[in-house]
């Protein structure tokens, strides 16, 4: 996954949470549907993000980006801020 790939997923991620909170509030979505979902698209986009970080820390160490791998969603979500 190039880091182009990583970007359009990451779009594609926060156009699908624009578009679920935009029928939410019109009342088109149950909202325990609407969290679980929710949920869902944020741990995907932590670990896209998170695979983004490790892409660009590699290039800057000289080694391949390509060696790069998602983490699990809890490894990323256990993630200290």
């Amino acid at each position: 996954m190039t880091e182009q790939d990583v970007l359009a997923r990451i779009q594609d991620l926060v156009a699908q949470e624009h578009a679920l909170r935009t029928k939410a509030g019109s009342g088109q979505l149950d909202p325990e549907q609407e969290r679980a979902r929710l949920a869902e698209l944020e741990v995907a986009l932590d670990q896209c993000w998170d695979l983004l970080r490790q892409r660009r820390a590699r290039l800057d160490q000289g080694t391949d980006p390509d060696e790069a791998q998602a983490n699990s969603a809890k490894q990323v979500e256990g993630y200290l801020q």
